[in-house]
């Protein structure tokens, strides 16, 4: 059974900083690269940053310097500590495997809001 269950979201001024996590199965956790996505008011859901089981990050260009991906082994979890937020990074952040879903499933997300 896959387990995906992300949190942390919230309202937050622009400028501001939220850490999110996600957490995963083990069995899945081990095997896979991570990311987390995006999918913002009438866009496309898009990946914003990924990391290999070894500590190897992927930043999409629009929050590159911003949010820092990492992953910890030994709870099977997967952070994205998000700072100096824009009205633009509100969406609902979800965390999958990269680049295929796995085994085409998507938890229920975590709200971000970010106001001017």
């Amino acid at each position: 059974q896959v387990q995906l269950v992300e949190s942390g979201g919230g309202l937050v001024q622009a400028g501001g900083s939220l850490r999110l996590s996600c957490a995963t199965s083990g069995s899945i956790f081990s095997i896979i690269r991570m990311g987390w996505y995006r999918q913002g008011p009438g866009k496309q859901r898009e990946l914003v940053a990924d990391i290999t089981r070894g500590g190897s990050t992927n930043y999409a260009d629009s929050v590159k310097g911003r949010f820092t991906i990492s992953r910890d082994n030994n709870k099977n979890t997967v952070y994205l500590q998000m700072n100096s937020l824009k009205p633009e990074d509100t969406a609902v952040y979800y965390c999958n495997g990269v680049p295929d879903p796995i085994r085409g499933y998507w938890g229920q997300g975590t709200q971000v809001t970010v106001s001017s």
